[in-house]
């Protein structure tokens, strides 16, 4: 404060020494068109002093510029050092969350200086961790100390437990981590009214559902995040799971056609994946392991289904042609074979899910070429320009000495054909193909990457494709 007062009483001297000279001049100038005799040698003085005058109307002209400079870097230098010292005293604040008994996390994203930020994001931007849980102790404990072993900062993402079911001996477990996580617990635990006749087997999904609505709304409206990362207690994460979402948080953020980041890939088998660091979009909501922004929460709050809201998720009405980013290599990775679903594909699929080992710091690497703009023009031409092969050639070996083929369907059932002989997902969402973005899918088989494609004139997804 004391350095911003002594700038402005120089500046202020400065500016009056700067009147004195323009008035100066001006009588000057006023003067000399008076109708009156000026003896030669007054005349040439005066003509000197104009001349010196206008020298230094130029050296007050960069004395200005040089002010204006020097006020920048001043009043610049005084608001780092203020957003500094309020990071600090927000660091330091803690509250307490009604009725929860636990510490109340930062409002906001910490705001980092403008030289710290790498090509204007926020890598350090607080995601809170949303664990879905129930009643399954052995599963929460196993999933609330891989996140805290691969957890690189408290403070960025802290943890938020929400346990449905009433299940003590669960709640017993989430407690014992104490002040690591925060631990909230779903109030409502009645039977779900109103499902119709034929679905009642599937009360669980309904359940589900509520308390995803629940929580979410907890996370959004009561501790008033503005992102977050939803877990379930079922699932290991990957060494750099944290890294993965804190560089692409900010893609959210920036590119509307994203509404949501996965570390899920559904044909993730180690056989069908590769290079660790590869990213794709996609149009299909993968789930498991997800980050949505409260900007979307808003919009999907009121409308949140009674049931199956995965499935929901992925209906054009809610999709609204936007995409997910998604790895190769899942950052995530399923170990709960009992469940509502009742280890429904676990055995024939879910267990060869392949999690990545290799940690690989995401947040130092340049993502934006997954923006829309970026993306789909590059992904295109590369996908069409891939040597188009039929499947049978493929299968007999025919495509040798070809590191990239292509495949075409024009049907859900050439697509199924494709899919069961190269051994990936073969169903659709809302006509949907899993992984798929702009209708295409890749995956490798046998060393080799493939492309399963609709034609080039591709017009968009078919809902009845299901």
């Amino acid at each position: 404060m004391m350095r911003l007062r002594s700038t402005t009483i120089i500046i202020f001297m400065i500016l009056l020494f700067i009147l004195w000279n323009i008035t100066i001049y001006l009588w000057l100038g006023h003067n000399q068109q008076e109708d009156f005799e000026i003896s030669p040698d007054l005349s040439e003085r005066l003509g000197r002093l104009q001349a010196r005058l206008k020298d230094q109307m130029e050296t007050n002209q960069q004395l200005l510029v040089e002010i204006d400079k020097q006020k920048q870097l001043i009043l610049r230098n005084n608001k780092l050092t203020d957003e500094r010292d309020r990071r600090k005293l927000h660091d330091n604040q803690e509250g307490e969350v009604k009725g929860l008994g636990d510490k109340l996390p930062p409002e906001k994203s910490p705001v980092l200086p403008v030289e710290d930020l790498p090509q204007n994001r926020n890598p350090k931007a607080v995601i809170p961790v949303l664990v879905i849980a129930c009643n399954r102790p052995s599963a929460i404990k196993r999933s609330l100390e891989t996140l805290l072993k691969n957890r690189p900062s408290k403070d960025q993402f802290p943890i938020v437990v929400s346990q449905d079911c009433g299940h003590a001996e669960t709640a017993t477990v989430i407690e014992q981590f104490g002040d690591q996580i925060s631990f909230i617990k779903q109030p409502n635990l009645g039977k779900i009214q109103d499902i119709p006749s034929n679905l009642k087997k599937f009360e669980g999904y309904y359940k589900i559902s509520r308390h995803y609505k629940w929580a979410l709304g907890q996370v959004f409206n009561v501790l008033n995040y503005d992102s977050v990362l939803v877990v379930e207690d079922d699932l290991d994460v990957a060494v750099d799971f944290f890294q993965y979402f804190a560089a692409t948080h900010h893609l959210l953020l920036e590119d509307d056609s994203l509404w949501c980041v996965s570390a899920w890939n559904d044909n993730g088998k180690s056989d069908k994946v590769k290079d660790p660091e590869m990213l794709y979009r996609s149009d299909f909501f993968p789930g498991l392991g997800w980050m949505m922004t409260k900007k979307v929460w808003q919009e999907l709050e009121s409308k949140w289904p009674t049931g199956f809201w995965d499935d929901w998720m992925r209906h054009p009405d809610q999709r609204k042609d936007r995409a997910c980013i998604r790895p190769e290599i899942s950052r995530t990775d399923t170990f709960g074979k009992e469940g509502v679903s009742k280890g429904q594909y676990f055995d024939q699929h879910l267990k060869y899910i392949s999690l990545n080992k290799e940690f690989i710091d995401f947040t130092k690497k340049d993502l934006s070429y997954l923006k829309k703009s970026n993306y789909d023009k590059s992904f295109l031409a590369e996908v069409y320009s891939i040597p188009e092969i039929t499947l049978s050639k493929l299968k007999e070996g025919s495509a040798e000495g070809l590191s990239n083929v292509r495949l075409t369907y024009t049907s859900p059932q050439t697509f199924k054909t494709y899919a069961n002989a190269l051994k990936v997902m073969n169903d659709f969402k809302s006509g949907v193909p899993r992984t798929a973005y702009l209708g295409i899918v890749t995956f490798f088989h046998e060393n080799r990457r493939v492309y399963i494609s609709p034609p080039k004139n591709w017009n968009g997804y078919d809902v009845s494709w299901n």
